[in-house]
């Protein structure tokens, strides 16, 4: 019995394209089922984005990407919201390295942490205001089971307080 060279060949191809096309799949179920785990996760954690609010209209603002590095806070506008906003606006009243950089990208929120196990709290750090330049300490609890932040900024004896959702 006598083999045809090009049978033997297509079968071997299909079968090993076969197991590639599995092991794709399997990864790519596997990748989704992490995003869904992170989803339904438990909300005990500051990271994630964040929508900002208005404070007189209560309109969505810009979202804001934030990170935990070595446990230190980093926030950056990640996305701008606002439908009169130039694409290219700058933060022209800010100091430092943050002078003219554009709004979206600019990092908001620089160090800080957790205040302790115990509490949803972080605090210790300095947050921007990139309408009017000026950085505050802060303090972000969260709160609504994970669905909220409130961010409070300090500035001397007085502050001003946000609510935050989760995107």
């Amino acid at each position: 019995m006598r083999l045809d060279l090009n049978v033997v060949l297509s079968q071997v191809l299909s079968k090993v394209l076969l197991q590639v096309l599995a092991r794709v799949l399997v990864c790519s179920s596997l990748m989704g089922s992490q995003q869904t785990l992170a989803q339904i996760a438990p909300q005990d954690s500051i990271v994630g984005l964040w929508v900002t609010h208005d404070d007189d209209t209560q309109e969505p603002r810009a979202h804001i990407k934030i990170r935990l590095d070595n446990g230190v806070l980093s926030g950056r506008i990640v996305k701008i919201l606002d439908p009169d906003a130039l694409p290219d606006e700058r933060c022209t009243q800010c100091l430092g390295d943050r002078k003219n950089q554009t709004l979206l990208g600019l990092e908001i929120i620089r160090g800080g942490g957790q205040k302790n196990d115990k509490e949803l709290i972080w605090q210790g750090g300095r947050i921007l205001d990139p309408e009017n330049g000026e950085e505050y300490r802060f303090k972000i609890r969260l709160i609504d089971q994970g669905r909220a932040l409130q961010v409070r900024g300090y500035l001397g004896p007085f502050w001003r307080t946000q609510i935050w959702t989760r995107q």
